[in-house]
């Protein structure tokens, strides 16, 4: 969605949407109520729209794209440019300077200028947005492209000027200011984790302004924009959320954004916009959401001072809306009673043909790292009925504040058909956003199967299956510590580049599909959970995997070998293993283990305390430790039950790690796990080391 500039000093501005049915609407607003301007026919569906013109004029021409064409037309709906770019793939970003047009697919980024081809970059990981910094500022044409992989890449004609790491993977860019801020180098990006930045693109190198960390735990941003809806003449960041969540920020004596205000809405917002729509003189925040619900939040005062015959006219002024809307909701209803009653008959005809009705699910399926849980978000453009959540690996279900749900776990046999879980989530009537929480376990690997049925009839079900990667908990980093006691995994064989990337990718998450340009390619990963690390290094016939936990690299060997041995391809493996690393993870484990087990020794007592708290009648007795147990009960207990099996999952990791040791020395130690048990029960950090150390 793009606000059109003003035709005139004190005129209102249109709005114009794109959706995915192909269709562009453009609108105004008068007297609360929307006048169209015009309506496209549908289409393939749209997946961005722009405005552009020529250089230093008003922006007022219309650009979308949609599969691998675009199309240009003027404010009154009249289409004077298709434009079919003959692109593989379908577009996911584009953006217009002038002649220029800026393109790009999954991974390939095309200039054109006049609608003739200029530059093209073959990417590293998926693009997910595209910019160019001013031409009118700058005199230069500076493109920069967003990547999945946690890199911002300027580029310089076909070539690739410098990359910029981020705190995230980036989902979206925006000049600050709507123009690049006075030097015309600055770029607002916010990432799918939720964070914020400022970057100033410099000639040489980048410079970071600020970054403001996702604290409050919200979601990833999907749209900004620059306006000053305070009225101070200084720009506020508007900022909108895949959550709902819209964020207003203004900016201190610093420069630094401090958070102004905020705004839920019950569904992702898909673009943002400030600008004068419903009333002349009034300001407002537009926000289009994934179902296709356009909001104005204005500054217009709703309840003006003034005489009684003033506050009479508003109420009624709001009594004709109110009244008019209520016979809108009326007639939909008849409508819908009448196309339905339609359906039943023609159901029961000879003739009869169901038809299945068609709904989109818009789904997210990604690793938090401050809790190393993946978050499935699923949102579809009706309210959902209930969600089905099966899979074939041990997962467990955390708890989501936000969720309204109703979860009921139905008992499955694991043993014949592999099936760990099903848990039926039933959603509160309206909810067409679900958001879960799930934890894996490494080195069990398999298939998560969402079965998302919405209230349509007839009843119908879509099912999304989510991979759980061997090595689910680890996520790319852009550097590791080297100096780290590494354990080495070596794999040589008649293998192409191809295949053993794509067993990398079987492997781990974040690694893209599609096989890196040239004949080398190193990755690094962080385990979200312990923070230990992963380097992966491989080529056309051999593979050399370092990690500073033993565990990792015994998951890496059985599934690589395991998958060599799918397609008959002999596997020489050999590995280096540095017995300190295992004494170095045990350090790693030491703080959250102890952190858990102090945190249940206190969710112990909370009971004991609150009957001794109700028979003396206070608490002054206590010793000040256990008086702190009892004014943080709620808080330790919301904790202790934010984590279920957090310890078991401790105790799991070091039983593995344990095993693992000895079995790279070619010695079975599972006899031995029982007392292994018995010293994490009584747990003490150098009982622990010296029992790994001495069971060799």
């Amino acid at each position: 969605m793009r606000l059109l500039p003003a035709s005139g000093r004190r005129a209102t501005q249109k709005v114009v949407i794109g959706d995915h049915d192909g269709v562009i609407t453009c609108f105004g607003i008068k007297k609360g109520e929307a006048m169209p301007v015009f309506k496209t026919l549908p289409g393939q569906r749209i997946t961005r729209l722009e405005l552009g013109g020529a250089l230093n004029t008003p922006q007022e021409k219309i650009f979308v794209a949609a599969g691998s064409e675009v199309r240009g037309f003027t404010k009154r709906g009249k289409q004077f440019l298709s434009f079919e770019t003959n692109l593989t793939e379908n577009i996911k970003a584009m953006h217009i300077s002038g002649a220029d047009l800026f393109l790009c697919a999954s991974y390939i980024y095309n200039h054109y200028c006049d609608c003739k081809d200029q530059h093209y970059y073959l990417s590293g990981d998926k693009i997910n947005d595209i910019l160019c910094l001013p031409v009118e500022k700058l005199n230069c044409i500076t493109p920069i492209l967003a990547c999945q992989d946690r890199v911002l890449r300027v580029l310089q004609g076909s070539d690739l000027l410098y990359e910029v790491e981020v705190p995230g993977p980036p989902s979206v860019l925006a000049l600050n200011n709507g123009n690049g801020g006075d030097s015309g180098e600055e770029v607002l990006f916010g990432t799918s984790d939720g964070k914020l930045g400022l970057i100033q693109f410099s000639r040489s190198s980048p410079v970071h302004k600020w970054e403001i960390r996702n604290d409050k735990k919200r979601g990833g941003i999907l749209c900004i924009d620059s306006f000053d809806i305070v009225g101070d003449g200084v720009k506020e960041l508007l900022i909108g959320r895949d959550d709902g969540m819209l964020e207003v920020y203004n900016f201190d004596s610093t420069n630094d954004p401090v958070l102004r205000y905020d705004h839920a809405l019950s569904e992702s917002i898909t673009s943002i916009q400030g600008g004068c729509v419903g009333k002349d003189g009034y300001d407002e925040i537009l926000v289009s959401t994934y179902s296709g619900w356009v909001t104005g939040l204005t500054t217009e005062p709703v309840n003006r001072e003034g005489g009684s015959g003033e506050e009479l006219k508003i109420s009624q002024e709001m009594q004709n809306k109110i009244s008019s809307l209520r016979s809108e909701l009326e007639h939909l209803q008849i409508k819908v009673l009448q196309e339905r009653e339609k359906y039943q008959q023609s159901s029961r005809s000879s003739t009869a043909v169901s038809a299945v009705p068609a709904f989109s699910v818009n789904d997210k399926f990604t690793l938090n790292k401050d809790d190393a849980s993946y978050s499935l978000i699923l949102e579809v453009q009706t309210a959902i009925d209930n969600v089905l959540i099966q899979s074939d690996v041990p997962i467990d279900l955390l708890d989501v504040d936000k969720n309204s749900a109703v979860v009921s776990f139905s008992g499955c046999d694991s043993e014949p058909n592999s099936n760990f879980l099903l848990a039926t989530y039933r959603c509160q009537a309206n909810t067409t956003r679900l958001e879960l929480k799930i934890r894996s376990i490494e080195g069990q690997y398999g298939i998560l199967q969402a079965y998302v049925t919405p209230r349509i009839q007839p009843k119908t079900c879509h099912v999304r299956q989510y991979q759980i990667k061997p090595l689910s908990l680890h996520q790319r980093t852009h550097s590791i510590d080297h100096d780290r006691p590494m354990n080495t995994l070596t794999l040589k064989g008649q293998f192409s580049f191809t295949e053993i990337h794509s067993w990398v990718v079987f492997c781990l998450p974040e690694v893209p599909e599609k096989t890196p340009a040239g004949e080398c390619i190193t990755f690094y990963f962080q385990n979200t959970f312990l923070d230990t690390q992963l380097e992966s290094t491989y080529r056309k016939g051999e593979g050399f995997f370092k990690s500073d936990n033993i565990s990792t690299i015994s998951i890496l060997k059985d599934v690589l070998s395991k998958e060599a041995t799918k397609r008959k391809i002999n596997l020489n493996i050999s590995y280096d293993i540095n017995e300190i690393s295992v004494n170095h993870t045990l350090k790693l484990i030491h703080p959250k283990l102890e952190y858990q087990l102090l945190l249940a020794k206190k969710v112990q007592l909370i009971d004991a305390l609150k009957e001794l708290q109700v028979h003396e009648g206070n608490m002054d007795f206590l010793i000040p430790e256990y008086r702190c147990i009892l004014e943080e009960a709620d808080h330790l207990l919301e904790e202790y039950k934010k984590q279920p099996a957090h310890l078991e999952r401790l105790y799991g990791m070091i039983t593995d790690l344990f095993i693992d040791k000895f079995k790279f020395k070619g010695t079975n130690v599972k006899s031995k796990v029982p007392l292994l048990l018995e010293i994490l029960d009584s747990y003490d950090q150098n009982a622990l080391i010296t029992f790994f150390d001495a069971a060799a």
